[in-house]
């Protein structure tokens, strides 16, 4: 095989790429085949009939350590990305030209993302640079860093871009706006007869040559931080989030506001103030980031979603005083603490009781995954709250939606299977499974948490009455993992991905 000598960017970019490919292949490829088996230190599997090995740690979490490689001739040898693809392209039913160009698009992002943040300067704010702390991007995703477009990178918070926005007024005869968003008036001032529009500039280059004279550009605005979903902005001038749309592809999902979604984030807020209140009477650490109003503009479709800006509180405002809100992804990444147990059982006990409650006793699906929760550390670095962000994700079950547009309606709605595994995939799989791995230095250290979550989780069932869905986690019945390779291959929307079994932890 061809030796190359990788710079350090493009060499870290390809060891990553390969991990999260051999992630999914584990998951989505080989390990429903019956095609994955242990080997202490390795992890063996075949894809197309080519045995890898790996050493791996941290239980379901797939934590890879040193060289991947590959069984040739009766000798090992290493393992590429390229070649892993070829593999589970050759397993994979059907076809697909693209795929082997977004896995090495993302590739070339990540050495990209690298080279730029080694020179750029990250934020003061601890929270801001947590946001801007996801450089290798999903761990269980073939195409992590894939981003359609060419400008990408001014606008990338893992290079720790800042950036001024774009203001537009809008003529208020085709104002579109609900709730309060009033926000986004602090951003500047509007002509008589024109409400204030901020826009983010690479959505605005891709919507300018739709635009006429019933809007008019202001110019430059306050400079903004780009949060970890990219379109998802913290302007200080307000104090407040204010969520783009940007009509390009960032993994597997075009980022866009619809129409229904911007109608639904008003809808959602206002039900969801008695369901936190509630719910943090019992869990008094929980809070959450209300989107309490957006605006656009009354125009042609594409134009009331491509200028839709939702507008949403931002940590800061919730999370109590003398407390650090934190990015949850930031801490699967390098959570140490002095004694992992402890500020494992108070993690546990601040993220995962809240949702449980949420889902059982309201009805309510959080997605508690590890970009949509951020957790506020005392100074000691203690979990003390745990703050739950983006309504896109949030749906109701079992609610009378009868008053909203039946699309709307229709967007917040979950039956309750659904509304389930979505609560414990991002919970269990994608959420505590991470932290548990990068706290545990050993496997008997990775038990020892479980334990704990289970101890934690059986309090809160003897509490309540034992509800069937917790009583089947609890026995070990298999976690649905989200299936990230087969729903790029199959070229499909991000929501209509399904889910593969792997063991729980708790069985």
């Amino acid at each position: 095989m061809r030796s190359l000598v990788l710079d350090p960017p493009a060499a870290i970019a390809e060891e990553a790429t390969l991990s999260a490919l051999l992630r999914c292949c584990v998951r989505e490829v080989a390990g429903p085949r019956g095609h994955v088996w242990p080997a202490s230190p390795y992890l063996l599997l075949t894809v197309a009939d080519t045995l890898i090995r790996a050493r791996t740690g941290g239980g379901a979490a797939l934590r890879f350590e040193g060289q991947v490689e590959r069984l040739e001739f009766g000798a090992w040898v290493p393992l590429t990305a390229d070649e892993l693809v070829r593999l589970a392209e050759s397993e994979l039913d059907g076809h697909n030209p693209e795929f082997a160009g977004q896995v090495a698009a993302s590739r070339q992002a990540l050495a990209a993302i690298l080279r730029a943040r080694a020179s750029a300067t990250p934020p003061n704010d601890p929270w801001l640079a947590s946001e801007q702390a996801l450089v290798l991007g999903h761990p269980f995703h073939p195409s992590p860093k894939a981003r359609d477009g060419e400008q990408w990178l001014r606008y990338a918070p893992e290079a720790h871009a800042s950036f001024p926005l774009r203001l537009l007024g809008v003529r208020q005869d085709v104002l579109a706006q609900e709730g309060d968003a009033s926000a986004l008036d602090l951003a500047g001032v509007a002509p008589q007869g024109y409400a204030l529009l901020p826009a983010h500039p690479w959505q605005l280059d891709l919507l300018r040559p739709h635009l006429d004279d019933r809007l008019i550009d202001l110019g430059e605005g306050p400079v903004v931080w780009p949060t970890s979903s990219v379109r998802t902005v913290y302007d200080p001038s307000s104090g407040s989030c204010l969520k783009f749309s940007l009509d390009v592809r960032i993994t597997n999902c075009v980022r866009k506001n619809a129409w229904y979604e911007l109608a639904g984030a008003v809808a959602l807020t206002e039900r969801l103030a008695p369901v936190f209140e509630a719910v943090s009477a019992s869990f008094p650490g929980t809070r959450w980031l209300p989107e309490p109003g957006y605006r656009s503009a009354a125009l042609d479709t594409r134009l009331l979603e491509g200028l839709g800006v939702i507008v949403r509180a931002s940590p800061w405002s919730v999370c109590s005083p003398g407390l650090t809100p934190v990015l949850a992804g930031a801490l699967a990444c390098a959570a140490t603490p002095a004694d992992p147990v402890s500020w494992w059982a108070a993690y546990v006990r601040a993220v995962a009781l809240p949702v449980l409650d949420a889902y059982l006793t309201h009805g309510v699906v959080l997605e508690p995954h590890l970009q949509n929760v951020l957790i506020c550390l005392d100074s000691a670095g203690r979990p003390v709250e745990a703050i739950f962000r983006d309504l896109e994700g949030t749906k109701l079950v079992g609610h009378d939606l009868s008053e909203l547009h039946p699309r709307v309606a229709e967007a917040l709605t979950y039956d309750a299977s659904r509304g389930w595994a979505r609560v414990v995939y991002c919970l269990m799989v994608n959420h505590l499974t991470e932290i548990a791995a990068t706290l545990a230095l050993s496997d008997a250290a990775l038990r020892e948490l479980w334990t704990v979550a289970r101890e934690i989780l059986e309090e809160y069932g003897a509490a309540t009455g034992w509800p069937l869905p917790l009583s089947d986690l609890l026995a070990g019945a298999p976690l649905p993992a989200k299936a990230n390779l087969s729903v790029r291959w199959a070229r499909g929307a991000d929501r209509s991905a399904g889910y593969v079994p792997i063991a729980n932890p708790f069985a």
